[in-house]
């Protein structure tokens, strides 16, 4: 079984790289965007001629949120024109593409976990570029499984709890938001299921699987718990004050509401899905 994975240099293609060794019976091909561009249909083609997949995991995505209000042409191209590439090519080689998507499809105005069937409403151009994406891929082909996530962090790339850690070591002092709610994910946890969905239908081979899912670790809390949490794993003092988003003005509205019911995705694929703060504690460093 041959899995493709676009994006390899970025925080969930290194986290799929991390666990890679422990699948032996999966040839994981991690293509970054100098060797894929997503936005180049004929390299598509040319790295699907050579290898073959019979998987598309698609890691690769503009993801600077705030970057994203100023940079629209960028953020379009790669998540929408290089999601609709990728599907167009997987479409045309029989290869079941794994996209992967974002919470902030929604504008995070409900107060119960968003499910899969709740009208996405994007509020900022990163949102609205994901949204389009996930569009395209279904105005494409049927054999698709879209995984919403949110709060990803983990000990590659850059994220929120490297940050943290970062600025910890630097400061006496900090102020983190605590009015926006959502959960934190560790994007090895993210990586483990999307194999778990690649072997669940390599086993059974049913089309009635295909779809949007929703995948986060369990539970919720604030950008300030998050970050408080942080520190105390990692043993840092520092001084940590809440502060509301009207104090912490940023290009791109944030939702103030973002945390996923995962109910679909664990009935589907029988998942346990671990704690935010339990999966934290995993990386301590």
């Amino acid at each position: 079984m041959v899995v493709l994975v676009t994006g390899a240099n970025g925080q969930l293609g290194q986290a799929i790289q991390s666990i890679s060794g422990n699948y032996p019976e999966i040839d994981f091909v991690f293509c970054d965007s100098s060797t894929l561009d997503i936005t180049n249909v004929n390299q598509i083609k040319e790295t699907f001629k050579q290898f073959k997949p019979n998987y598309c995991i698609n890691a690769a995505a503009y993801t600077a949120v705030d970057k994203a209000e100023s940079e629209p042409e960028k953020a379009f191209s790669i998540n929408v024109t290089g999601a609709k590439n990728l599907a167009e090519i997987c479409k045309e080689n029989n290869t079941i593409l794994l996209h992967v998507s974002t919470d902030f499809v929604f504008d995070g105005n409900k107060k119960v976990p968003y499910s899969e069937e709740d009208i996405p409403n994007p509020t900022g151009v990163y949102g609205q570029t994901k949204l389009d994406g996930e569009k395209a891929i279904q105005q494409t082909f049927d054999n698709y499984f879209i995984i919403r996530t949110s709060w990803v962090y983990s000990q590659f790339a850059n994220n929120f709890m490297k940050t943290m850690l970062r600025l910890g070591l630097e400061r006496d002092s900090l102020s983190v938001v605590n009015d926006q709610i959502g959960t934190p994910t560790n994007a090895v946890d993210l990586a483990e299921v999307l194999v778990k969905v690649i072997k669940t239908y390599n086993s059974q081979l049913t089309t009635h699987n295909f779809g949007i899912y929703n995948f986060s670790n369990e539970g919720q809390c604030s950008w300030y718990d998050f970050a408080k949490k942080i520190f105390e794993i990692n043993d840092i003092e520092i001084d940590l004050k809440p502060i509301p988003t009207s104090s912490y003005t940023t290009p791109a509205k944030r939702p103030a509401f973002s945390v996923l019911n995962k109910s679909k995705i664990k009935n589907s694929f029988d998942l346990q899905i671990c704690n935010w703060e339990d999966s934290l504690r995993k990386i301590k460093k």
